[in-house]
């Protein structure tokens, strides 16, 4: 059994479960799922047409195990671009608050921080990002999927951190207040229930 603990309130913190596994059935209700999430928000992705993406997932299962991991850990993943150098359309966890991957550091160093003062974590958002096949979305990332709508308006999610500011300690986070993108910083062993992170996948 994972070990577990809080922080302050006596209560565990229960582990982050990615599962990449898909069935034929939750296949298809995925699809489902992002295609109607994709025809409710055209404002995200303009000239873009559903079934030139659902051609190009169904050519790539291991892309659908990722964006299925996404959703079921609450981030509501849609098209938010294209790459016409690349042919690669662009998903984005779109869950307007953080998705429910929270109680996490930023990295595993970290969490082996915490775990040395005896505090086990959901896990960190480097680790979970890599295991789901996404990427953590750094600041400008950020900036641009909040020119799509309001997020993260009541919580805040991790984002990638610049090498140098990492090894001085500290990790980025980010959130939407009084209608402005804040950047902020925090030590990386860090973690609040009102923080996951967003990612990024591209098909």
């Amino acid at each position: 059994m994972a070990k577990s603990s809080s922080k302050g309130s006596g209560k565990p913190i229960p582990k982050v479960e990615i599962n990449l596994k898909i069935s034929s059935g939750q296949r298809d209700a995925l699809l489902k799922t992002l295609r109607d999430r994709f025809e409710n928000n055209g404002n995200r992705h303009q000239g873009l047409e559903w079934p030139e993406i659902q051609a190009r997932l169904e050519a790539r299962p291991e892309k659908l195990s990722s964006l299925n991991a996404m959703e079921t850990t609450g981030g509501e993943p849609d098209v938010v671009g294209y790459d016409q150098k690349t042919g690669e359309y662009i998903f984005c966890d779109c869950s307007k608050e953080s998705p429910d991957r929270r109680n996490i550091c930023y990295d595993r160093a970290g969490e082996v921080e915490r775990e040395k003062k005896g505090v086990f974590l959901g896990g960190n958002a480097i680790d979970l990002a890599t295991e789901m096949g996404i990427e953590l979305l750094n600041e400008d990332r950020y900036r641009e999927l909040q020119k799509l709508g309001e997020f993260d308006t009541k919580t805040s999610s991790w984002l990638s951190t610049p090498t140098d500011i990492r090894e001085l300690g500290g990790a980025l986070f980010a959130d939407r207040r009084y209608n402005t993108i804040f950047i902020y910083h925090n030590s990386a062993p860090s973690f609040y229930g009102s923080r996951g992170f967003r990612g990024s996948l591209r098909v």
